[in-house]
């Protein structure tokens, strides 16, 4: 009884549940478009045909129908927000669109307060952040995404500055500024950015007289960031004013693509204009069902209209909505809403909000949109922490005259390439500059050649050069009057002109002289001026040097250069003892010791055997010294018959022969060469001294003395010329002069008392100043480095500054050091030791064999030991001959001897026997 009773109230559960969780009968969803669009002609008939099919397909929403209510914007922000608020009355879980950035920015607000999400694929202004519009997603891959493709593709194509021209309202404006962030990154920059109405309101007044600013302009690469009526007459304005033709770069956003899928044949005019132009187009795999829904799309469209990726984009997104009202159902919530007091407070009384309705389910069905997981005709859809859609990728297409054709593919994932993205996401990322990849393009006016992406200014305007007006130096560059006109010249002047030549194109330019003419300027100022516009480059004697670098852009060096500090010098007088110069005091006596070392080696080598090396005491030592040093010329008369000896004699006659010839040639060159000297050794010796320095006026040495080597001010003598470098010298006004190399040689060519002393101590160029980023100094240093491959730079070089000098620097003392010739005397220091180590090994042997005297008695002591010592030193001074001698005689006494006692001991034995003999006979 209490089982049934249980059964009966859990049925009656159950069934009272299920009535409370029942699904509704219809769902209603809002759609907002401009019909008259060609997004929004694809939208109308893909939404479409997703209501068909979810409303066919009994395994989705169990029954309940799915209801999408479209409502026309026509390019009004006013209607679009009259139909969403139409659509708040009627009970609509969600709205799909709006279909621009302007209105969604507006409808988000309305969505964020009566919980209804809001799904767009084409409002992708990449501002609408998920914090400020809870309620607002995209469904495509935003503007960003896109904008990083075009920046890759800029970067890609190694050009350095752009022009933008774009709609100017939220969307447009937004995606450029994301561009223009993008950009940074890779270095590049927008240099103008063109504004037109928003569309559809521009009219061709309005785009052509942005044209014109932008033809003025010296950036050739264009990016156009709008929608397809103002795209269209952009490009329509851009070929009335020759800017389809050789030399500029067109790159469109995602609407150039609409209307080459959707608009189907294109006018030939409106083909023939966009010629050349580079477009992106959201990248869909390919699949069996998208195969299918195109195949079904004539049908569809009733041949309407052509198809585009936002068509998928607009059937996906009304299936996202439909699986998340269904995991809604399933997770027993409500489609309900509600009007309550919230609102009318919200009014105070004076707004008619009470008509507008609360969806309750809302947060829980934006929730299940976030977490969508599934396939659909563009790919796997499913949403990142940001809202952004898994691997966002796009389609490169190239318009040709036939149509248009694709160059490649870009991805989030790894950036450019002509493999689809599907393939590269099973390898692992790779975004480095070797793998990017696009085939050839086919750019406007029919080359297959990539533009240089920029020209000179179109403004009538040549380049405004500074050329700083030096009045010494003027080898470099001078002022000069020709004709009744001012112009300028000098080796400087000569690399310019002879690296414009090589230029592919013309520059128009003039040179603008900067200083007064009475010292030389300042070349940091000058260099400056790029920086305020006052000149468009410099050219001259730059150095280029670090502070400089940080401000404008150097061509590459034509000139090596560098700080060197030049003093005054004295010839050094000869003496009698001049020949003692070419070694140092060490030198020399390291040399004569080894010569006594070896002398006394082979002495000892050859002393035993050898009748030359024997004698009394006196004839000995002579001979030692006369043997050493006469090895000094290789006139030795004494023969060496040991082996060691002769190995020691090779090495050290080796040596003897380095040291000889490295004399010869040091002592010839004291006798003939001038010989300079100088306190001053470099500039090291310079900074710890008081002296005071001299630098020429407008150098970057004053700065680089004070700054880099603490040197002060107070120590430091600003010159202006050659001549006030030799009277300051001479007048011990200053103790040094530290300047560029450059100028230094051609001051040394006419000055021959002073000369460079130490090493140059900075390592640096000359070369022609830009601003950042110019194109021009990089096309330029390209040009000076086949001016120096042809060997032209140094035909420049020998024309102003090739003169003859006074003499080879001497820098250096001509003294020869010991450590140049160490390594010989450890060699042959070696090579005795170990020759003296044989021999004393080898004497001790035969002494132990044969020179112990036998009654030599262990137990004497001290007296022995001594003995024994004396014994061993006479034993080495005998000549071995005699030594050999003695040990044949001694050992054929031993041999007698042992013969006599060996006859007494028989004798013995016979007289023993004899006399046993007698006794036995005796006692018989």
């Amino acid at each position: 009884m209490n089982l049934v009773w249980h059964v009966s109230i859990l049925v009656l559960y159950i069934g009272i549940f299920s009535e409370g969780a029942s699904r509704p009968d219809v769902v209603n969803v809002g759609a907002i478009f401009t019909f008259s669009t060609i997004n929004g002609k694809v939208s109308q008939i893909a939404i479409k045909a997703a209501e068909d099919d979810i409303n066919s397909d009994p395994s989705i929403l169990g029954g309940t129908k799915l209801s999408i209510l479209m409502h026309d914007s026509n390019f009004s922000g006013f209607l679009g927000i009259i139909g969403a608020l139409k659509f708040m009355e009627t009970d609509t879980v969600a709205i799909i669109g709006p279909q621009h950035s302007v209105m969604a920015h507006v409808l988000s607000h309305l969505a964020n307060e009566l919980h209804v999400p809001l799904l767009s694929f084409t409002a992708l202004d990449p501002t609408l952040s998920r914090l400020q519009y809870p309620y607002f997603i995209q469904t495509a891959p935003n503007d960003e995404f896109q904008m990083t493709a075009i920046a890759d593709m800029i970067s890609y194509f190694r050009w350095g500055e752009i022009v933008a021209v774009y709609s100017d309202d939220d969307q447009s404006r937004n995606g450029i500024t994301a561009l223009g962030d993008k950009l940074a990154e890779r270095r590049c920059k927008i240099t103008y950015k063109a504004a037109l109405p928003p569309d559809p309101t521009a009219t061709q007044s309005d785009v052509r007289d942005q044209l014109v600013k932008v033809q003025m302009m010296e950036a050739r690469v264009i990016v156009l960031h709008t929608y397809s009526k103002t795209g269209l007459l952009v490009f329509k304005e851009a070929q009335n004013l020759g800017m389809m033709d050789h030399g500029y770069v067109w790159i469109a956003s995602t609407w150039l693509s609409t209307v080459l899928d959707s608009v189907s044949p294109l006018p030939s005019k409106t083909a023939h204009s966009i010629q050349g132009v580079l477009t992106l187009r959201p990248h869909t795999p390919n699949s069996t069902r998208k195969s299918a829904f195109m195949s079904r799309w004539q049908k569809l469209s009733n041949n309407s209209i052509g198809f585009n990726p936002y068509g998928l984009y607009a059937y996906d997104t009304v299936w996202m909505i439909a699986r998340a009202v269904d995991l809604l159902l399933d997770q027993q919530g409500t489609i309900s809403f509600s009007n309550g007091s919230y609102l009318n407070r919200m009014g105070k009384g004076t707004l008619n909000l009470s008509a507008l309705s609360i969806f309750d389910g809302g947060k829980q069905l934006l929730d299940n949109i976030l977490r969508t997981n599934m396939t659909g005709l563009t790919g796997p859809i499913q949403f990142s922490p940001d809202r952004s859609p898994f691997h966002p990728s796009f389609d490169i297409l190239n318009v040709i005259e036939t149509g248009h054709r694709q160059i490649g593919y870009w991805s989030n994932y790894s950036g450019l390439s002509v493999v689809t993205p599907e393939t590269l996401y099973t390898r692992p990322p790779n975004r480095s500059s070797s793998s990017q990849q696009l085939d050839s393009v086919v750019w406007p006016g029919g080359t297959t050649e990539k533009p240089r992406g920029w020209v000179f200014a179109n403004n009538g305007r040549p380049l405004r050069i500074g050329v700083p007006n030096r009045v010494s130096y003027q080898d470099f560059v001078s002022r000069s009057r020709v004709n009744g006109t001012d112009t300028v010249q000098g080796y400087c002047i000569d690399v310019f002109l002879a690296a414009i030549k090589l230029l592919p194109y013309a520059v128009p330019y003039r040179f603008i002289l900067f200083g007064d003419g009475h010292k030389n300027p300042s070349y940091s100022e000058l260099v400056n001026m790029i920086t305020t516009n006052v000149f468009d480059a410099v050219v001259g004697d730059i150095a280029i040097v670090p502070n400089r670098t940080k401000i404008v852009d150097f061509t590459q060096p034509y000139i090596e250069s560098g700080l060197v500090v030049v003093a005054p010098v004295k010839k050094s007088n000869s003496s009698a003892w001049t020949f003692l110069r070419p070694f140092t005091p060490s030198m020399w006596a390291v040399t004569a010791v080894f010569f006594l070392i070896i002398g006394t080696v082979v002495w000892i080598l050859e002393h035993r055997i050898n009748d030359e090396f024997r004698g009394p005491p006196r004839k000995q030592i002579a001979t030692i010294l006369w043997f050493s040093f006469s090895t000094m010329f290789f006139a030795h008369r004494e023969n060496t018959v040991s082996t060691l000896g002769r190995v020691v004699i090779i090495i050290w006659l080796f040596v003897v022969l380095i040291i000889n010839s490295s004399y010869t040639a040091s002592l010839t060159s004291i006798l003939t060469v001038q010989q300079l000297s100088s306190p001053i050794t470099g500039i090291d010796s310079l900074v710890t001294s008081t002296e005071r320095i001299g630098f020429q006026v407008g150098s970057f040495a004053e700065n680089y003395l004070m700054e880099e080597l603490n040197i002060p001010k107070s120590r430091l003598v600003a010159l202006g010329s050659p001549e006030e470098y030799a009277v300051a010298l001479e007048n011990r006004t200053v103790a040094a002069v530290v300047d560029e190399e450059p100028y230094i040689e051609l001051f040394l060519s006419d000055h021959c008392k002073f000369k460079i002393r130490g090493q140059e101590f900075t390592k640096s160029g000359w070369g022609f100043a830009f601003p950042r980023d110019s194109p021009l100094a990089l096309d330029l240093s390209t040009a000076i480095l086949t001016l120096s491959e042809n060997g032209e730079l140094q035909r420049i070089h020998d024309k102003w500054l090739s003169r003859k000098s006074c003499g080879s620097q001497a820098n250096e003392s001509d003294e020869l050091q010991l450590e140049s010739f160490l390594g010989l005397f450890l060699i042959c220091g070696a090579a005795c030791i170990l020759a003296l180590l044989i021999y004393f090994c080898l004497i001790l042997c035969q002494y132990s064999r044969h020179g112990i005297p036998e009654e030599s008695d262990p137990s004497r002591g001290a007296g022995s030991h001594s003995a024994r010592v004396r014994t061993f030193l006479s034993f080495a001074d005998e000549k071995e001959d005699v030594y050999k001698s003695k040990s044949k005689r001694k050992r054929e006494e031993m041999q007698s001897s042992s013969r006599v006692k060996e006859d007494e001991s028989k004798r013995t034995q016979m007289d023993s026997s004899q006399q046993r003999h007698d006794c036995e006979i005796s006692v018989h």
